[in-house]
């Protein structure tokens, strides 16, 4: 990858434009009064991403928000979170953190004009990271694990390549009980079990909420895998040094969640060394999902530095949250079982059909400006009307999970069209029967319930957002019959 642009800043301008935290006219910080620290929420999930995303295409339109609602609901962060950073030359330009409805965030604290090379939003030295290899010979950066402590053992007896979030976690809760390591600070910011929406944590009553029998069962033998780890490796037999970082078995289970809720999966040079590795790496795993991205991370081999950067030609407002695709082309629930959250404009979605039902391929992509091949379908909103608002990614996965037909130039037949609509939308309101709950009552049971918990909240959002999904369908599959275009 060619090397990156670092923006010029003078060398005490950390964190430059947090207004608890300003820079003084001699080289130092005036830090204004502290509010007392609130616990801060979780972030919508981590992050897991290989290479920075292709060019973005507007294929949302989500509801104007008034600026004034949306600022009142955000707060700026603990000064304390950019104090440990600023000592530990975590540099970043142009944003800020705040914690919203929906969590932790990243900002951007002016408007960015669009360029031709993507912008540094912040770099992340090596130093600070919590860094696994995957495969052997498997190292672990920094190098702060005595030789002949027992979890470097616990570690080696798990599979580099299948049990990364087990070896991740384990060296997550030996840094948290290093003396004066980064992260015995940097762990005060992380969310806590109850503010957590991995289904790691989820009761059988949580996962019985999905209405999705696989995923609750792919989410059981997740929980059994963890828990039966941490009984091998914590018995009463153990060292001191190595029960007390885990004494509970759910103290575990939720260092592994954090491994795979914030987990970056990127390839690093250290020398001649190269490396798939799976990292932690703060203030970076603060960056919240987008499927329409504006930032992306770079590796700067020469500086062993992690780099957020800002999509090349990308226009940014002031207040703007900064983005980051989590994982590309996965549907709902490979993201629910990964992160704890879904989507129902998720442009990856799919619903499966079984009928012999098609409609013709070219004829609904041109009905509602769709472009692009499947791999790459995106909403053509210069050639939509003014105002359409009903093109989103679920119309954009409605274009990829259809069964359709092409075969040239030939044109369909009108009523074969008709029909085939019809049916593939009776086969939609089947699957929505096939739910013991229906959207509304889902949103019923969402308002009724402000105070409950977060896995429970989010396995409740999560098959609401998959009737949402089928719901949409239906209405395309409307659209698409009353403005057929031949």
């Amino acid at each position: 990858m060619a090397s990156s642009i670092v923006l010029q800043q003078p060398s005490h301008c950390f964190f430059p434009c947090h207004q608890l935290l300003k820079p003084c006219g001699h080289g130092g910080f005036i830090t204004c009064e502290i509010q007392n620290r609130k616990r801060i929420r979780p972030i919508r999930a981590s992050l897991a991403i290989e290479t920075p995303p292709t060019a973005s295409f507007p294929f949302f339109n989500p509801p104007p928000q008034p600026e004034d609602s949306l600022v009142s609901e955000l707060e700026p962060v603990d000064p304390d979170f950019y104090k440990i950073g600023y000592v530990r030359s975590v540099r970043a330009y142009g944003i800020e953190f705040k914690e919203g409805p929906d969590g932790f965030g990243v900002y951007a604290s002016k408007d960015i004009e669009p360029t031709r090379r993507a912008k540094v939003i912040m770099e992340i030295p090596l130093e600070l990271m919590l860094t696994i290899s995957q495969k052997l010979p498997w190292m672990f950066f920094p190098d702060i694990i005595p030789i002949g402590h027992p979890i470097f053992d616990i570690i080696n007896s798990t599979n580099p390549e299948t049990d990364w979030d087990l070896r991740l976690a384990c060296l997550l809760l030996f840094a948290f009980d290093v003396e004066g390591n980064f992260w015995q600070l940097y762990g005060d910011f992380l969310p806590s079990a109850d503010e957590c929406t991995s289904l790691l944590l989820a009761t059988e009553e949580d996962l019985l909420e999905l209405q999705d029998q696989h995923l609750a069962s792919t989410m059981r033998e997740q929980q059994y895998r963890a828990l039966q780890f941490w009984e091998k490796n914590w018995h009463s037999g153990v060292p001191l040094k190595i029960k007390r970082l885990a004494r509970e078995p759910e103290r575990f289970i939720w260092a592994v969640s954090m491994a795979q809720s914030r987990c970056i999966n990127m390839q690093t040079r250290i020398g001649a060394l190269v490396q798939d590795a799976n990292m932690l790496i703060p203030y970076a795993d603060m960056l919240n999902h987008s499927f329409q991205p504006n930032c992306f991370f770079h590796w700067r081999f020469k500086d062993r530095m992690l780099e957020v950067m800002i999509n090349a030609g990308q226009r940014i407002k002031k207040g703007d949250e900064m983005t980051v695709n989590y994982m590309s082309r996965q549907k709902n629930d490979m993201i629910m079982q990964r992160y704890g959250f879904s989507s129902s404009v998720n442009p990856w979605d799919v619903i499966h059909f079984s009928s012999n039902a098609k409609i013709h391929l070219d004829s609904f992509l041109s009905v509602f400006n769709i472009s692009g091949l499947p791999e790459e379908y995106y909403h053509n909103s210069q050639l939509a009307s003014d105002g359409e608002s009903f093109v989103d990614g679920a119309v954009i996965a409605a274009a990829r999970t259809l069964p359709t037909w092409s075969d040239g130039d030939v044109p369909p037949i009108p009523s074969t069209e008709r029909k085939a609509a019809k049916e593939l939308q009776e086969e939609c309101q089947r699957l929505l029967a096939e739910f013991l709950t229906t959207s509304e009552q889902d949103q019923q049971i969402r308002d009724s319930m402000p105070e409950a918990r977060r896995t429970l909240e989010a396995a409740i959002k999560y098959r609401l957002h998959r009737k949402l999904f089928i719901e949409k369908v239906i209405q395309a599959l409307d659209i698409y019959q009353e403005r057929i275009l031949f």
